[in-house]
């Protein structure tokens, strides 16, 4: 890679400042509120489609910004910094609308990638299931040919932004003899009213309660004779069929670049606070910044950050020079999540008894941090994945 390859250009500069100004106005000081409501924070979500935000990624012909992954991820940091569930929002659309565009047909691009790229609608994409967890390749929900139509089955969970989107991406399995079973295994473009939780053959029970990641709803799907027709599976009958599961890695590749992101982000979040409290709370007569045990644990906050972030960005780099990303992504998602969680807890000791209260903001992020362990794949799962990249990568 060329060096120098994380300076940003002044189109990047320019869009990361907005929203940087966005956070700090419209977020930090509304996120408290939203999150001991557990409430959809809709006033910032209409400003984020004031501001673009929902077609960073989406091309210009299209509406959108026609950004790259790059610049994506960088958004997405500066949003995470400000509330991680305002990130968990566009996550979940900014997938759809890469699926869309890396596989839709023409047709379904110019159907939904302007209404997308606007906010008007918003997308979320939908794996796991109550009982499979990371084995994607175990899904039950089903979609079997009804007369000319598709009609789908099954249970999702843990699908964020479920209630509010308009349209999901569901991996089902229409091939149960498939050998081996992820071959069996298509993703459906499921339009439905935002909102809405009952909708003609789809369920939306209440949302999941949590114990961090609040605002944005996490929720379970409930197939029941949803019908749909051929059209609606992504890339077309005759292309897609059986493929969703290459489909989904593909995107979720991609999401895991977002979930370094966030990563960085919450992390960044975290050494500003501590940073901050260090200076102003005083011991032994001296801020405590000044003492040395405060001085290391900074010191490696601020080194963790700084590597998640570079991290990140060479995977989004990668991706975007259509360079293979795969090893770089788990890379990043991994050890991003584990920074994450790690700089909100040192922030969170540096804070003494007062982390553990609520006047505090800290205590927000030490509930939010864990998710990203476990998000997009766990970190052990992230591990398995490097290692049998590695090992391809260098056959001896």
């Amino acid at each position: 890679m060329a060096a120098g390859f994380f300076e940003k250009t002044d189109e990047q500069e320019a869009i990361l400042e907005m929203v940087r100004q966005f956070v700090d106005e419209q977020i930090i000081p509304k996120a408290e509120h939203y999150d001991a409501a557990d409430e959809y924070p809709a006033p910032i979500v209409e400003q984020m489609k004031e501001l673009g935000l929902f077609g960073v990624t989406i091309p210009e012909e299209h509406g959108g910004m026609g950004l790259d992954l790059t610049t994506y991820a960088m958004i997405v940091e500066e949003l995470s910094r400000g509330w991680i569930s305002i990130s968990g929002i566009v996550n979940t659309h900014f997938i759809g609308s890469y699926l869309l565009m890396k596989f839709g047909t023409a047709e379904q691009q110019a159907a939904l990638l302007p209404k997308m790229a606007t906010g008007e609608i918003r997308a979320a994409f939908s794996m796991s299931e109550p009982e499979l967890g990371s084995d994607v390749a175990a899904i039950k929900s089903s979609a079997v040919r009804v007369d000319d139509e598709w009609e789908i089955n099954g249970q999702k969970m843990w699908v964020t932004n479920g209630l509010m989107s308009g349209v999901v991406f569901v991996l089902v399995r229409t091939d149960r003899d498939a050998s081996p079973p992820h071959r069996g295994l298509t993703c459906f473009i499921a339009e439905k009213e935002p909102g809405a939780s009952e909708n003609p053959g789809l369920i939306v029970p209440p949302k999941l309660r949590k114990m961090g990641y609040k605002g944005v709803e996490s929720t379970e799907l409930v197939f029941d004779g949803y019908r749909v027709s051929g059209d609606m599976i992504l890339g077309g009958e005759a292309a897609g069929l059986n493929r969703g599961f290459a489909q989904m890695m593909d995107a979720l590749e991609v999401g895991r670049v977002n979930v370094a992101a966030r990563g960085v982000g919450i992390a960044q979040r975290a050494l500003e606070l501590g940073l901050k409290y260090a200076q102003e709370r005083r011991t032994f007569g001296k801020p405590i910044a000044e003492h040395q045990a405060i001085q290391f644990k900074l010191a490696d906050m601020a080194t963790k950050v700084e590597a998640a972030r570079l991290l990140m960005l060479k995977a989004a780099c990668l991706k975007d020079a259509g360079e293979r990303s795969d090893v770089e992504a788990g890379m990043a998602k991994l050890f991003a999540s584990e920074t994450g969680k790690e700089v909100v807890e040192d922030a969170f000791r540096i804070h003494g008894g007062y982390g553990y209260s609520k006047e505090y903001e800290i205590e927000r992020l030490y509930r939010d941090a864990p998710l990203l362990l476990i998000g997009e794949g766990t970190s052990e799962i992230q591990r398995m994945v490097i290692g049998r990249k590695l090992i391809a990568r260098n056959k001896l």
